[in-house]
């Protein structure tokens, strides 16, 4: 496909769905742009969603339809109000499909007197070498209840699927 122009790549692209579309991105930097067209995004989120809603969720400013798909679908996933969803090892705060805030991860594990407590790490650890301790043990204790609460919800969302009406 390297020989091809990006017109017919373009048509080839207009035959995969989203997450095929997504995976084709990774492949190289022609891919991405191609990939990452408007028109692309705007018939998948027509396909699923309807002409409706795509009129009412049209992308503003800087945002691309890309975007409004990603939303949209986080969306449908995970719902609506205040959640803290869990991503492979990475948590994020999510308010209304948008990622408000990355939580941090579960980089790795220690064993602290005989018991398992994993160590996590934000993007804000690098703050201050005075401080930087302080803030840790504080946050320490706000992640885990965070944490807690990250897994709880994802334990959880079968049960809240299944409850009668």
């Amino acid at each position: 496909m390297e020989t091809l122009p990006p017109e017919i790549c373009l048509k080839v692209f207009c035959f995969l769905d989203h997450q095929h579309l997504a995976l084709a991105q990774l492949v190289c930097r022609k891919w991405k742009f191609i990939a990452s067209d408007n028109d692309l995004w705007s018939n998948l989120f027509k396909e699923r969603w309807g002409g409706n809603h795509a009129a009412f969720y049209a992308p503003i400013g800087s945002k691309s339809w890309k975007d409004v798909y990603e939303v949209q679908d986080r969306c449908d996933r995970v719902g609506v109000g205040l959640k803290i969803i869990r991503e492979g090892s990475d948590y994020y705060l999510v308010h209304q499909g948008e990622i408000q805030r990355h939580l941090g991860s579960r980089k790795n594990q220690e064993h602290v007197n005989g018991r398992s407590s994993h160590t996590f790490c934000s993007e804000n650890d690098f703050i201050g070498e005075g401080s930087l301790i302080q803030e840790r043990s504080r946050r320490g204790i706000l992640d885990k209840i965070l944490f807690f609460i990250g897994d709880l919800e994802v334990a959880s969302a079968g049960a809240k699927r299944r409850r009668p009406l």
